[in-house]
């Protein structure tokens, strides 16, 4: 009985395991041996008075095929299930994963590196020679001088420039003072023609009564009337001329003045040029790589150095191709700094692929962390998208070896193959759209070991 009770024990603790059949057999033979009557050896015993233990043994042998009933009745759905599982893989093999239900959030993680927000690059304003005022490492100021630059060409253009300037200016004086001898001239003009007019009149009144008293003759009478309209005549064109002149003096003194206009913008240009020879930080920071050395020829828009402003960063990122299609200014960065998580977001991305990669600008939302450093390899991960109550499940290696179309479903020790649809990826879990529900449990680790079999069974 104690045998007995001790492979019932082992029986029921292995009830998702696989029962050798020849086993069960050993133990269907272990019982009847127990119930069955020992071969006669009366010969060989010694006669005993008979005892009552009937009832003691159909008690046992009852108990024995109770327990043999359950047993059997326990065993068979395990043995049904292994003889339609097309093989068998150690539990120990595999990866398990429960289906859940919550919040999906798809990102990608990558590096970047810490860039200052700010770091403009000076460029030589004109060809010339280069005196460096300071070093690389230096801290300066806005508007401290950096470096001076000398071009003789660009100087002596402005000296000519600005004795042009002179010289309109001349002309222009020079005009008003032709524009005020003229209306002089002109008034003069005027006011004599106003004389012969006046003298005119009054002479025609004088042979107007001289006439009508008979005292003068009708050709002097005719010569009066003469005089006055010749004389009304020349104070009309006097007028008249002194009105054109004062238009042509006028039109050419603002013809000059347009002239000195263009001209000042002209060397006021020459003027900032010439100013920008001595080239000033933009901003308060450090002075980074030189790009000339000192006392050497530049080209105009050559590099000369840049200025690395501390006080604001940014961290520069490079994002694989794949993902081009899914970025967007503004989305939600996360960056990791000694063990924290600031807030952040996508500013800039690049419009061209370089080296299958696309280069993007992320600015913290609030403060930038303290004790950051230019070039420092800061991990980020970008928020592609946020979704509410979606069924997942871990991310595993179950998706190459299925592609994404089915996955093998475990219950009751068997792991049945079933076909599911699957939605957006993020770098933890997989969204699921169908073939599943929560808390079912699916092997994601590899499967190529199962060979595409319907049921495989798990001890």
């Amino acid at each position: 009985m104690r045998e007995l009770k001790c492979s019932l024990r082992q029986a029921q603790s292995r009830r998702r395991q696989v029962i050798d059949l020849r086993d069960l057999g050993l133990l269907f033979g272990g019982i009847i041996h127990m119930t069955m009557k020992i071969k006669d050896t009366s010969d060989q015993d010694v006669s005993i008075a008979p005892q009552q233990n009937k009832p003691k043994r159909l008690l046992l042998i009852s108990i024995s095929l109770l327990l043999l009933i359950t047993l059997v009745w326990q065993i068979a759905p395990a043995a049904s299930r292994w003889s339609h599982a097309q093989k068998s893989i150690s539990i120990e093999r595999v990866r398990i994963g429960a289906i859940t239900r919550g919040d999906f959030i798809r990102d990608i993680s990558v590096l970047g590196r810490v860039v200052a927000a700010v770091r403009p690059t000076v460029y030589s304003p004109a060809d010339g020679t280069i005196s460096l005022e300071v070093e690389a490492g230096h801290e300066v100021k806005k508007d401290q001088i950096l470096a001076t630059l000398e071009s003789p060409e660009l100087t002596n253009q402005l000296f000519q420039q600005q004795a042009i300037l002179e010289k309109l200016n001349s002309s222009l004086a020079r005009q008003k003072i032709q524009t005020k001898k003229q209306q002089l001239i002109d008034q003069k003009a005027v006011d004599l023609a106003n004389v012969k007019l006046t003298t005119a009149k009054r002479e025609k009144r004088r042979s107007d009564l001289g006439y009508e008293k008979n005292v003068i003759n009708q050709i002097d009478f005719e010569k009066a009337q003469d005089d006055l309209e010749n004389a009304s005549l020349l104070f009309k064109h006097a007028v008249q001329d002194a009105l054109l002149n004062s238009e042509s003096l006028n039109f050419e003194s603002r013809s000059i003045s347009l002239d000195i206009q263009q001209q000042a913008l002209y060397v006021d240009e020459l003027q900032r040029q010439v100013d920008a020879l001595t080239i000033t930080s933009p901003v308060n920071g450090i002075v980074g790589n030189l790009s000339a050395e000192n006392k050497t020829f530049l080209t105009k828009n050559q590099p000369i150095l840049m200025v690395v402003d501390l006080s604001n960063f940014e961290v520069e990122i490079d994002i694989p191709e794949s993902y081009a299609d899914d970025l967007a200014i503004g989305m939600s960065v996360d960056v990791s700094f000694e063990q924290q998580r600031f807030s952040a977001r996508l500013v800039t991305i690049s419009p061209e692929i370089l080296n299958n990669q696309v280069t993007g600008r992320v600015r913290f939302n609030k403060e930038t962390p303290e004790k950051l450093r230019q070039n420092q390899r800061l991990s980020t991960q970008i928020i592609l998208e946020h979704k509410s109550d979606v069924l997942q499940v871990k991310r595993g290696q179950f998706l190459d070896s299925s592609g994404g179309k089915f996955a093998y479903k475990v219950e009751n020790g068997i792991a049945k193959k079933t076909a599911i649809s699957i939605g957006a990826r993020s770098l933890s879990h997989i969204e699921l759209l169908g073939g599943l529900k929560e808390n079912d449990r699916i092997i994601i680790s590899n499967t190529d070991l199962f060979n595409s079999a319907q049921q495989v069974l798990l001890n």
